[in-house]
């Protein structure tokens, strides 16, 4: 029988906007937590007595346990109602941040941190399927991209906030902060989240099956080119700025926080764009990210240009999660969540491929050198996609 078509791909007849509103408020409590310590490394550190890149640790922690998490959780609570499990992330954001805000030392400030990434791995990975269950087929890319732009406001809010609090009540105030946030989380998503019956089918070897299915590896590949490109420019953005651009601190900040008000744009414009055509978004973004960094490397060296370039990279990147999301639940609605949890591990893959690959770079050729780099990167991804990404359901066989 064809399965394509059943099982996490049930959808509501009519749209539980409440409860997409509730999943945006998780994802703003999550991120917010996950971002919080590059903005307070320094007090935590000091307080700790602990160096600056001990605490660092911290945000590795996070990162490594939510790459893992997202390819374990679907097949550790296939039997659980979805609902509890999501909210079951939440009870761990307000554990971990009360952890961490209590946290003697560098031990208890690990755990808190690892309690996170189990957060943040899971929910990412359910997060697709459980919005195929919210709304009905056509309004997936909208909801995805409500959803989505969580990241952007906290992307924008956590850094800037966090530390301007910390420097008023203190770095732990902070993370109690971000505790009565996860409960005000938490609230919301009792309140608006339905009962989801588990389809009790995703085993470990289901997340083999689905990247064995025709054009999901392929698609699995692209979504990491595109990634690794964004992720190698966004960390290495600072020195290009500073060197290339020639700006001060002030419109550094500057420029980033447009950078960030341009993501938010781009991820709430993303559900309008993808109603309209899936591929072009897939292909347009990565195209038009590749032809901004042609841009910088070009014309970096002039601050207006450069400024507008940055915004526009931000309005496209806001664009990417969404769209390759929306792909997920598109080709594989069956096993939303499986992929969903390849597509967080690529991701996660990708950010430390960007990181370390682009740090090689940089040390060799400068912030030039890596901007070269993501861009042809980019452009193997347009190509990658274009040369046979599906975009249709692929049936299976029972």
């Amino acid at each position: 029988m064809n399965q394509a078509l059943t099982g996490e791909a049930g959808a509501r007849a009519a749209p539980a906007w409440g409860a997409v509103v509730s999943m945006t408020l998780g994802v703003f409590g999550l991120v917010t937590a996950e971002f919080l310590p590059a903005s307070l490394l320094t007090p935590m550190a000091a307080d700790l007595r602990i160096s600056e890149g001990t605490a660092g640790q911290a945000v590795t922690a996070t990162a490594i346990v939510g790459m893992v998490t997202s390819l374990l959780i679907s097949a550790a609570t296939r039997r659980v109602d979805r609902r509890l499990v999501l909210l079951g992330f939440s009870v761990l954001l307000i554990v971990s941040n009360l952890i961490v805000a209590f946290a003697p030392g560098l031990p208890l400030l690990l755990l808190g941190r690892v309690l996170l990434g189990m957060a943040i791995g899971g929910f990412w990975t359910m997060s697709a399927a459980v919005a195929m269950r919210l709304v009905p087929e056509a309004l997936v890319p909208r909801a995805l991209s409500m959803i989505f732009s969580g990241v952007s406001a906290a992307t924008i809010l956590a850094a800037p906030v966090g530390s301007y609090l910390g420097a008023i009540i203190g770095w732990r105030s902070v993370f109690l902060i971000a505790a009565a946030l996860g409960l005000v989380v938490l609230a919301a998503q009792l309140a608006t989240l339905p009962r989801m019956a588990p389809s009790g089918s995703t085993r470990l070897r289901t997340l083999v099956d689905v990247l064995a299915r025709p054009g999901i590896g392929l698609g699995m590949l692209a979504a990491l080119l595109v990634f690794t490109g964004h992720f190698a420019v966004f960390t290495y953005i600072r020195p290009f700025l500073e060197t290339v651009t020639g700006v001060g601190i002030n419109a550094l900040s500057g420029i980033l926080l447009g950078f960030g008000i341009a993501n938010l744009v781009g991820t709430m414009l993303a559900g309008l764009l993808l109603e309209r055509s899936l591929r072009l978004t897939l292909v347009a973004m990565p195209l038009l990210m590749s032809l901004l960094g042609l841009g910088l490397l070009a014309l970096g060296g002039v601050p207006v240009a450069a400024t507008a370039m940055v915004a526009l990279w931000g309005l496209a990147f806001g664009a990417v999660p969404v769209a390759w999301s929306t792909w997920l639940t598109r080709t594989v609605p069956d096993q939303a969540e499986s992929a969903g949890g390849l597509l967080v591990a690529a991701v996660q893959l990708a950010i430390t491929l960007g990181a370390a690959v682009g740090g090689a770079i940089f040390d060799a050729s400068g912030a030039t050198g890596v901007f070269a780099a993501s861009t042809l990167v980019l452009l193997l991804a347009v190509l990658t996609i274009l040369g046979g990404v599906r975009l249709r359901p692929v049936a299976v066989a029972a």
